[in-house]
């Protein structure tokens, strides 16, 4: 099943374990301020996180890590499934690999090897999916959520495509791009600008691209095969509506993926939640975005 069980350990990330599942992530710093794990999107690994938002979410009170869930960056990939295709993946019939709840019990173990009780949760895209479901399934190792850019965690199957534009993922799947490391830079700097609402920081976005390379990695964005196993676990969990925890729901404006009526179901399906749309913002976080997001993280810690 495992097409790598147990990846090196290197300088860049330690590992923790879920049973069989190894899981490399970084502490990235703040050491004595409230313990923030962050989950990252569909098939990319914690190297796509801007360093700039990180050190915008330590200076406000904040100690960081980031971790590459199962079938990302530098933790446990599987064989290849059924499908081959994300959304496909959420139609086939056949048993999945992992489930919704294997990836909720990955955070919790990369939380035990950091020490943490409990930590709040910040996810991006699939990572706010997961985040999602991470504080149904774990609600005492959870202190806000933070779900940002993401579908319920109810809908299932066909119930997704209401959330997602179509067109846009159609696009994705028919680019093409040489194989090679100019090849995978290429695909990755092509996703980075498609999911933004405006011009990118070319600069910073290669460095995001290539780092994730330079530490040996598979291209995140080129792996649909991982992208579809992630896409196709299920979730046998509690609805969102059971959910008794401090939650903060963003969502961009103009996100080109996703559409905002996702953030607003799950905000809607949360007691209590608030649901804050970013305005010209795509299904990114550009640094205009962080000073909002920080400010509305830390007003959850009073609720």
């Amino acid at each position: 099943m495992f097409a790598n069980s147990v990846p090196e350990v290197g300088e860049a990330g330690v590992i923790a374990q879920n049973g069989k599942v190894s899981l490399e992530f970084d502490d990235r710093g703040g050491a004595g301020g409230e313990p923030l794990l962050l989950l990252m999107g569909l098939g990319v690994s914690r190297y796509w996180w801007p360093d700039g938002f990180i050190t915008a979410l330590i200076e406000g009170g904040y100690h960081v890590a980031v971790f590459d869930g199962r079938d990302a960056g530098g933790s446990t990939h599987f064989e290849d499934g059924p499908a081959a295709n994300p959304l496909s993946a959420l139609f086939k019939r056949k048993q999945p690999i992992y489930t919704a709840e294997d990836m909720t019990d990955d955070a919790v173990a990369v939380m035990d090897a950091l020490g943490w009780p409990d930590a709040h949760l910040f996810g991006q895209s699939q990572g706010g999916l997961v985040a999602q479901r991470t504080a149904l399934r774990h609600p005492q190792r959870v202190r806000t959520l933070t779900s940002c850019s993401a579908v319920p965690s109810d809908a299932r199957g066909a119930a997704v495509l209401r959330y997602v534009r179509l067109p846009f993922l159609a696009r994705i799947a028919r680019a093409r791009f040489p194989e090679g490391r100019e090849g995978d830079i290429a695909a990755g700097m092509a996703m980075a600008r498609a999911v933004s609402a405006g011009p990118i920081d070319e600069e910073e976005a290669r460095t995001r691209v290539e780092r994730e390379l330079d530490a040996g990695l598979v291209s995140g964005v080129r792996d649909s095969r991982a992208m579809a196993r992630q896409t196709g676990a299920t979730w046998h969990g509690p609805p969102l509506s059971s959910l008794r925890l401090p939650t903060l729901v963003l969502h961009g404006s103009d996100d080109p993926m996703c559409r905002p009526s996702a953030g607003r179901r799950v905000a809607a399906s949360v007691p209590g939640a608030r649901y804050v749309e970013l305005a010209g913002t795509g299904h990114d976080l550009p640094p205009a975005t962080w000073p909002t997001v920080v400010r509305e993280m830390r007003s959850l810690w009073n609720q």
